[in-house]
Parts: C-alpha cells; structure tokens; sequence
C-alpha cells in the first residue's frame, strides 16, 4: 500500500522550487533505471545527470520553455542508441558472461541470433526499438522518484536534434527520447499542485481473461 499511496502522490509537477535533491536519492532512481527490464537485457541507452544551471538554460530554450526544467536539481536525459551494433551486442554479452563467470552454449547462440539480425536492420527501426527500452527505465525512474518523495515530470516537449547538440550525443551514438526533471513542487505557482489525480476506472482498463 505504501507504494501506491506514493504513486497517487505523485504528478507531472508543471513547477518545481529549485530545492536540491540529495545525491542519494538521485543515485537510488538512476539504480532503479539501471535495473530495468530491457529487450535480450541490452540496456540500449544512457542517462545523461544535467545539474549544470547554463546548460538547462539552453535545453530550456529548445524545450518549449518550460520552466520546470530550470527549476529542476537535476534535469534527467535519457537518450537511446542510434542503431545497434556489433560492438554494442557483444559488449553486454561479455559483460554476462565476465560477471556469471561461464559460458551458456544456448547464451552463445542467442547472441549469434542477435547479431544475424539486428546490425542489419534499417537504423530508424533501431532507434525506435531502443527508445521504447528507455521508456522502460523511465517508468522505474519515475517509480522510484515517487517512493524518495521526489517530484518527477517526464517531457517529450522539445526539441530532440538541439538537444543532441547540446549534450554532444550524436557523436557517441545516442539519440535524446525523453526528459525527466527531479526536484521539489512549488504549490504556490504549479495548477495541478492539490487537484485530484484522475485515471480510467479499473474496468475500463484491464480486461481479464479466464
């Protein structure tokens, strides 16, 4: 229960009042998008942590010009692989077997799999399907900002080549998807600040089949 109660405490907080986020609950969110489920466990993207104050001035500029992205502690961009590669295929199967400390012949021959079939797709196609596994991570981003207490606000609202630009993505492979602003709520000026949270009912929802 408590877990809900948070999640139904939570909203897309439209301003934030520039109070810090203590490093240790940001660092317990980033760990809970590190543990998210990802498609053949991939992790295909990176997180960018922006506490730099002139460097959300210029994201802000790209994005819409929303405030709670100044306003933010820490400004949170996810950003997907370009395409899959080789290279980025076999690292994280290495990476398995380093940590497992062994080698799965039905493992080996999944990542063969992998390899005949994702570096030759068209490289949009890639991109896409790693963006959904970003939106993953977010989900448990959010989650997890809830239980800390932690106002989150996820935004496709700008301008995603700008912002590649700005962070300097392209040139290691990534591609900008989505951001999500932690911080603190500013009651006073946010609108949504004490409105009711409103979802489907439930049966209008989950279908259930026996």
């Amino acid at each position: 229960m408590e877990l809900l109660d948070k999640l139904n405490w939570r909203y897309a907080t439209k301003s934030m009042n520039g109070n810090v986020v203590p490093e240790e609950k940001v660092e317990r969110i980033l760990e809970a998008a590190r543990l998210a489920a990802t498609s053949s466990g991939l992790q295909p993207f990176e997180i960018t942590v922006v506490k730099n104050k002139e460097l959300k001035e210029k994201i802000r500029e790209v994005g819409w010009n929303q405030s709670v992205i100044t306003e933010s502690s820490h400004l949170l961009v996810f950003a997907a692989w370009d395409t899959y590669t080789e290279e980025r295929i076999n690292y994280m199967f290495d990476l398995t077997n380093e940590i497992r400390g062994f080698k799965s012949e039905g493992w080996e021959n999944y990542r063969q799999q992998l390899l005949n079939s994702y570096p030759q797709k068209d490289a949009e196609e890639n991109f896409n399907h790693a963006a959904k596994q970003a939106y993953i991570a977010l989900g448990h981003a959010l989650i997890a900002a809830a239980y800390e207490s932690v106002d989150a606000t996820p935004m496709e609202g700008f301008d995603a080549e700008a912002v590649d630009q700005i962070l300097g993505l392209r040139a290691k492979g990534l591609r900008s998807t989505v951001l999500l602003p932690l911080g603190y709520r500013n009651e006073d000026e946010d609108w949504l600040s004490g409105l009711v949270k409103v979802r489907k009912p439930m049966k209008d929802l989950v279908t259930t089949i026996d």
